[in-house]
């Protein structure tokens, strides 16, 4: 756009300023009406428990028909609370593109890891049921709501085709990390 309306080199230099990665939340509190944060996300995530079939999700991100939804519903959420036009999370329907997007960033930590509300969760369930050995790609994703007591509660959309509530310990052997997001 600056050089469709022909800035000159001093007014490209003061949008890169005002377009800098410093100045986003700013920008959420002028154009979106809040302050970037975790909690936003968690808080859309939990207006979707119960939905079934995940259609807003997958029709939103562009699909004409039901996919494995639960990387679109977390999109969705990031959508809804204004994370992805400020760059925050990506918009993925994959979940290993969403892993490869937060470990490009530096904003990767493996299962070892004690998340905080708005991580997002990605799992490695290769052999479910079993205990692996896992193949360490993801396989699924949801947003995480809150860590008491060992515990990581989850909102998560396409389990058991719904969006719901999970729980697992701390540092359980299928979940493969946490995207952190620069709220």
């Amino acid at each position: 756009m600056a050089n469709s309306y022909g800035f000159n080199a001093s007014q490209k230099e003061e949008l890169a300023e005002l377009l800098s990665e410093d100045k986003q939340k700013i920008w959420s509190q002028v154009l979106y009406g809040f302050s970037v944060g975790n909690d936003t996300i968690v808080a859309v995530a939990l207006t979707q428990i119960g939905n079934v079939g995940g259609e807003p999700y997958w029709r939103w991100y562009g699909f004409n028909s039901r996919v494995e939804w639960c990387a679109c519903f977390v999109s969705w959420c990031a959508h809804e609370a204004g994370y992805i036009d400020v760059g925050v999370i990506p918009k993925f329907a994959g979940c290993c593109n969403g892993v490869q997007w937060f470990k490009d960033r530096s904003e990767w930590q493996d299962n070892s890891y004690t998340p905080n509300p708005g991580d997002i969760i990605f799992f490695d369930w290769n052999n479910k049921g079993s205990s692996g050995p896992q193949d360490g790609l993801a396989d699924h994703v949801g947003i995480v709501e809150k860590v008491e007591n060992g515990k990581i509660y989850t909102v998560e959309g396409n389990t058991s085709d719904s969006c719901a509530e999970r729980q697992y310990a701390i540092g359980h052997y299928e979940i493969l990390g946490f995207g952190i997001p620069a709220y």
